[in-house]
């Protein structure tokens, strides 16, 4: 499998490109790296080097792929975090290049918005490309609750408010969602879930919650789970395997008391992951 990821990256620690290709790369997929972003470390230490891209850079490396006549090649399209409408309209167009060289392939998108707690943390007019440009042009989508929520405009309280609310999101256009970190009313206090919803149905994912806040994991888990379902076509086993990887390489972290997550030292948690979780049918 060949992967396309247009994403930021980092020097130090993982996220974006650095926590996305590894794991990928792991699992023996083939990916072409993008950079949107080249920073020292990601933005959460509050101090940083490095620059943002334009989305004639993407163009322009896109080129240069596509004269070494790789483009039919690729199988997915994988996008992160947006720092700007240019460099959206550049994945955009990259994926609809990517299309026409092979009608087959898939984009991935994972509509980094904001989160709860935090609320929108990107530049403003992102949030609304996303709705309006990103969202509807992916096959899958990665949001978490809160970017459920707003794509949907509604709250999602309850496990019946979040399905409402995936329904909605379908109706602008992707057939796969995975909303990650999400907690509602049924949610025990110690645990977090994952919802899947695709052509197959719609599944949960319930874990542990552990007593973790990094940035970078859901990079991870966007990536493993287009991968995963692009393996297998079963939203149940792309959720059940991306799921029990995240876990397992949280968990390794917290143990390690590490502040960036342990892309490398636990990647054994990618292929066989220590503890498998099971999607139930929601």
């Amino acid at each position: 499998m060949n992967i396309l990821s247009i994403q930021s990256h980092v020097a130090y620690g993982h996220v974006g490109n650095a926590s996305a290709v590894f794991p990928l790369q792991r699992l023996g997929c083939e990916v072409w790296p993008i950079h949107t972003v080249q920073f020292s470390n990601h933005t959460g230490y509050g101090a940083w080097k490095g620059r943002v891209f334009d989305g004639g850079l993407i163009g322009e490396l896109l080129e240069g792929i596509a004269e070494r006549g790789a483009l039919p090649l690729c199988d997915g399209v994988l996008s992160g975090y947006m720092g700007g409408a240019d460099i959206g309209e550049a994945i955009l167009d990259a994926v609809g290049k990517v299309r026409a060289a092979n009608p087959k392939a898939r984009y991935c998108c994972d509509p980094v918005i904001g989160d709860v707690g935090r609320g929108v943390f990107v530049r403003p007019g992102i949030p609304e490309f996303m709705r309006a440009r990103a969202v509807p042009a992916a096959d899958i989508i990665t949001p978490n609750q809160f970017e459920l929520e707003y794509l949907a405009d509604r709250t999602t309280g309850t496990l019946a408010d979040a399905v409402k609310a995936i329904e909605i999101v379908h109706l602008l256009g992707p057939k796969v969602i995975l909303v990650t970190s999400l907690h509602t009313n049924e949610t025990p206090a110690d645990a977090i879930d994952l919802l899947a919803s695709g052509p197959d149905g719609r599944f949960r994912l319930r874990t542990e919650k552990l007593d973790i806040a990094i940035n970078g994991a859901g990079d991870a888990i966007a990536a493993l789970f287009f991968f995963h379902f692009m393996s297998t076509g079963s939203t149940a086993e792309a959720l059940s395997r991306a799921g029990s990887s995240i876990f397992g390489l949280l968990k390794r972290t917290v143990a390690a008391g590490s502040r960036e997550i342990l892309t490398v030292a636990a990647q054994d948690e990618f292929v066989t992951p220590s503890r498998v979780f099971t999607a139930e049918p929601v």
